[in-house]
């Protein structure tokens, strides 16, 4: 049974509350944000909290804030639906799953598995009541594009995935469709993560907040992004490593098509060879990569991102080439940083190939960095925290393998 909008009111534990123009009362409270604008710091992530612009059903567990994001939990029940869906302008998710669920499944206690190539929908812990300055996108945490499971955020109302838009008050869903492995889950898995953006005036018909090359060249030059030559085209372009030289004998893991189920909630429980094939470095620096197969890769370059910034890996150009490149793509300010100041951490690629084979060399370009500025640097950077599992990494498979 459904949850009806009534029940899922009743269980919040703060609500917002509509003033007579129709705008939320709590936007005078986004006041005390400050001026800056950009993407929220924890510490202003905290505050929203506390201002009941994010609420949840249950009580928010300190672990979930990173520097500059909130993980996002999986709630009780999870709705498996014929295919993947959006609401679309004035309705609702549980409009739509009302006649394209095909079964429900309770993710309480034991969880539950969700089998690979299907399409479920799970309404989130997290709800927003936004004022109309902040905006909220989403991605998959670092962990659950390394597992290969396809991971989006729905909202009611909206016409696009990943998105909820300046002044959103309501429920949040995730919709999850593992691609390689099934996975079990459970009430309070968090598979992805949001970060809020606060607008001023000026920035209300933009589309686009990323750092111009330009800045991007001057920041480099001050202290460097990357440890390498800097490659810019709107952002940072990226290479694949597909070298000994580089990587050391093993420079990629391929998926295996049948295994196990694998609990999202268990960190270093399973042995890698269980679950992938080693991929060997060639003479001749390539890589052909098979159709629907699914690769772990890296970059070539290790990255640097400054405590002011933060980064998302986004597609680059389709038409230079039939593979998709980094499900879960976001790097928290301080990501790469090490003691001597150099960069220090590779970005690890997610990479499928779509419907025909397609070879790769080394240092390709594969994938293009967008920086953009915090609203304030964060007070706990990445690395810094209990939860920071790929700090200073060169080519690493998710935190729930076991590498000897």
């Amino acid at each position: 049974m459904l949850p009806g909008p009534d029940m899922r009111a009743a269980l919040l534990p703060i609500q917002p509350k509509l003033s007579p123009d129709g705008g939320n009362e709590n936007l005078s409270a986004a006041a005390g944000i400050g001026p800056k604008f950009g993407l929220l710091p924890r510490e202003k992530i905290h505050f929203l909290l506390q201002q009941g612009m994010i609420m949840s059903l249950a009580p928010i567990e300190d672990g979930q804030i990173q520097p500059a994001s909130l993980d996002l939990r999986l709630g009780s029940r999870a709705y498996r639906v014929r295919a993947s869906f959006l609401p679309g302008k004035d309705k609702t998710v549980l409009d739509q799953l009302s006649f394209l669920k095909s079964d429900e499944i309770g993710l309480e206690g034991e969880g539950a598995i969700l089998e690979r190539g299907c399409v479920y929908v799970v309404p989130l812990l997290e709800h927003l009541s936004l004022p109309e300055s902040i905006s909220a996108v989403a991605n998959p945490k670092s962990s659950t594009g390394r597992l290969d499971i396809f991971t989006r955020l729905i909202t009611d109302g909206s016409e696009v995935f990943d998105q909820a838009v300046r002044g959103y008050t309501g429920p949040l869903y995730a919709e999850i469709s593992p691609r390689s492995f099934s996975v079990r889950v459970h009430k309070g898995s968090r598979l992805n993560q949001i970060r809020f953006r606060l607008w001023n005036s000026q920035q209300f018909n933009m589309n686009d907040f990323g750092l111009e090359d330009r800045e991007l060249r001057s920041r480099h030059e001050d202290k460097k992004l990357v440890d390498s030559d800097l490659h810019l085209r709107h952002g940072l372009m990226l290479r694949i490593a597909l070298a000994a030289e580089t990587l050391g004998p093993i420079i990629g893991y391929r998926a295996q098509k049948h295994t196990d189920p694998i609990d999202i909630d268990r960190i270093g429980a399973y042995a890698f060879r269980d679950f992938w094939d080693e991929i060997h470095a060639r003479n001749d620096r390539r890589l052909i990569l098979d159709p629907g197969e699914f690769y772990i890769l890296a970059s070539h370059e290790k990255l640097h991102i400054p405590p002011d910034l933060a980064a998302e890996m986004v597609p680059i150009d389709p038409s230079m080439g039939e593979f998709r490149v980094h499900y879960a793509g976001f790097f928290d300010p301080g990501f790469g940083f090490s003691p001597d100041g150099h960069p220090g951490a590779r970005a690890v690629l997610e990479v499928r190939s779509h419907e025909v084979p397609f070879i790769l060399e080394d240092g390709q370009v594969i994938g293009r960095l967008m920086f953009e500025k915090m609203a304030e640097a964060p007070q706990v950077l990445y690395g810094q925290t209990g939860s920071s599992n790929y700090q200073g990494q060169g080519l690493k498979l998710s935190k729930h393998f076991k590498m000897s």
